[in-house]
């Protein structure tokens, strides 16, 4: 699941704690593995209050690959928080839970972020074979965001690295990159985020690059 930079309903409503938004992007990269061909356009609709963040997210590409997710998390004190998320792919079906073909990934989700850097441990608790994941697949990522760009390095296992070809399943960095935001100014009260990353993965000897924008 892609991060995005979020609008209010209403441009003029920015105290609304519940927000929607659309990022466009050239391609759908997440923990360094390409979701997808070609440009996807990934809508959420969230609520965020003191404690509870809450909402749905998806990616649709031209060629017709689709992602829906559910999440939810907590704030907890000192810049720590815990949270879960619902991988589903589009195109299977929505309550086959079986481990065989199952298309459900659940994945508990830990986060700390304070004066700019940030940390978070995710574990997958189940096998599903429709989604691909492998059942205690983990995944690391640490980040620092500087002034004017940040850098993220992320490492995991389980269907972030799995090799079907050879059955091999080890864990090794996979996600290592650079990113800049942009803020487009159109009116007094609205502004179009751009971002744009280069992202190495190591463990495929792949690199991207890509490019957004939010509405």
């Amino acid at each position: 699941m892609s991060a995005s930079f979020d609008t209010a309903y209403s441009q003029d409503d920015t105290d609304s704690k519940f927000k929607a938004g659309a990022d466009f992007y050239s391609n759908y990269i997440w923990r360094g593995s390409n979701y997808g061909t070609g440009p996807v356009i990934q809508p959420s609709a969230k609520y965020s209050g003191k404690i509870l963040t809450a909402g749905a997210w998806a990616s649709t590409d031209l060629n017709g690959f689709q992602e829906a997710d559910l999440f939810l998390s907590f704030a907890l004190p000192a810049g720590f928080s815990a949270g879960l998320t619902d991988y589903y792919f589009s195109g299977l079906e929505y309550f086959d839970y079986s481990s065989a073909s199952g298309c459900h990934a659940y994945e508990i989700n830990l986060g700390f972020a304070k004066a700019g850097f940030s940390l978070s441990g995710n574990y997958i608790i189940n096998e599903a074979g429709g989604a691909g994941s492998l059942g205690g697949d983990t995944y690391l990522q640490a980040g620092y965001s500087f002034s004017y760009f940040n850098v993220f390095l992320g490492a995991g296992d389980g269907w972030h690295t799995f090799n079907p070809d050879t059955g091999e399943d080890k864990f090794a960095v996979c996600n290592l990159g650079i990113g800049v935001l942009k803020s487009i100014k159109v009116t007094e009260t609205f502004n179009i985020p751009v971002t744009g990353q280069v992202i190495l993965n190591p463990d495929k000897e792949q690199m991207f690059i890509v490019v957004g924008f939010t509405f």
